[in-house]
């Protein structure tokens, strides 16, 4: 049974817009709050004090930037047996690193998944090592390879059982784009594949470094957002929105907006797939699969067969039904992954913040 959205009944229309429709693409201006603000026909005091509301209520996570680490620093998804005697304790070693931004509890025999991100890989192993000599629990360590598809960016005022459910009916702006369409679900799609080098190091200026670290908690909620940074970070305003504008470009920032708490907007029978996929057919299934409406999350990592682990494509599909995730998996694997798999429901959060980088690699 889906669980209730009672949620929305707190906000209206306007709400509903500014939850829907600016979880990227907010503007980078002076004053961005008036610009929302006269597209939503409401004023610029009203659109931050909405903004404001939101996040005070649990909806948004955070307005800002959402960063990219891969391309920032080192970033990697592990996982490691906890015990259930001491799986607290586990929990409280690990969550108490600044650079593990998110821990979840899965139902699996790796219990704890949690993900590390570093301005170096030096650091991120450093990390690693210390979290397995401490907990004593051996760390699976999954970096990503390729970046099929990663959008947790999704329509969440609605009823739907599935991320996207409400749009896989194709939209006559998305089937005249041009953009490759995907036959089963009738919807437009602009995806491929992005390798990923676990040696890259980012090429940030002095500016860009401090910026990032500036930001990487979200913007101030305020009028003028970039001018408050900027003084944050001893720059000009003009400084700051080039800079921002520049990370975006080079896809250090992924979206600048309100960055949706999916939990507490129901979305919380969350299910991430690994499959055991050839390696000769991984390219072309993972691109098949990033292309599909429900699928929030593709990517490559590595296998680690001297410890049991034989997958090497993860899928993440998000919901508020589990019975509709569960055919939407069925469905994926009977009609584009029909190979050996696995499925690790999260079962608890034990951490969510946004990626937290210590120090940041600057260019010489």
């Amino acid at each position: 049974m889906s669980r209730p959205v009672d949620w929305r009944a707190s906000i209206d229309d306007v709400d509903a817009r500014l939850v829907d429709e600016f979880q990227s693409g907010f503007p980078v201006c002076e004053r961005p709050f008036r610009v929302v603000g006269a597209e939503l026909g409401i004023s610029e005091a009203d659109a931050l004090a909405r903004v404001k509301a939101l996040r005070e209520a649990g909806v948004f996570r955070r307005f800002g930037a959402v960063l990219n680490p891969p391309v920032i620093g080192s970033s990697t998804l592990a996982a490691v047996k906890a015990p259930d005697d001491r799986f607290a304790e586990v929990a409280e070693i690990i969550n108490g690193y600044q650079q593990v931004n998110h821990n979840y509890r899965r139902a699996h025999e790796w219990n704890m998944w949690f993900v590390v991100t570093a301005g170096s890989l030096a650091t991120r192993d450093r990390i690693l090592a210390e979290i397995e000599e401490r907990t004593g629990c051996a760390v699976l360590n999954l970096p990503m390879l390729t970046d099929f598809y990663i959008n947790l960016e999704f329509p969440v005022v609605n009823a739907d059982r599935f991320a996207r459910e409400s749009r896989e009916t194709p939209r006559v702006s998305e089937r005249a784009s041009g953009e490759r369409s995907d036959p089963r679900a009738g919807i437009a799609t602009d995806i491929e594949a992005t390798n990923i080098s676990e040696q890259a190091t980012g090429t940030l200026s002095a500016l860009d470094a401090r910026l990032l670290l500036e930001i990487q908690d979200g913007f101030p909620l305020t009028a003028t957002p970039y001018a408050d940074i900027a003084a944050a970070v001893d720059a000009t305003t003009e400084e700051i929105i080039d800079a921002i504008n520049r990370l975006t470009a080079d896809g250090a920032i992924k979206r600048i907006g309100c960055v949706v708490n999916h939990i507490v907007t129901g979305f919380d029978a969350n299910c991430m797939v690994v499959w055991d996929v050839p390696d000769d057919e991984l390219d072309t299934r993972g691109l098949e699969a990033g292309g599909l409406p429900y699928v929030t999350l593709c990517y490559h990592r590595p296998r680690r067969p001297a410890q049991g682990w034989p997958y090497n494509l993860f899928t993440m599909i998000h919901g508020r039904d589990p019975d509709a995730v569960d055919e939407k998996i069925d469905e994926l694997a009977r009609d584009v992954l029909p190979f050996d798999h696995e499925r690790l429901y999260s079962t608890e959060t034990l951490k969510q913040t946004g990626a937290q980088y210590e120090e940041l690699v600057e260019s010489e």
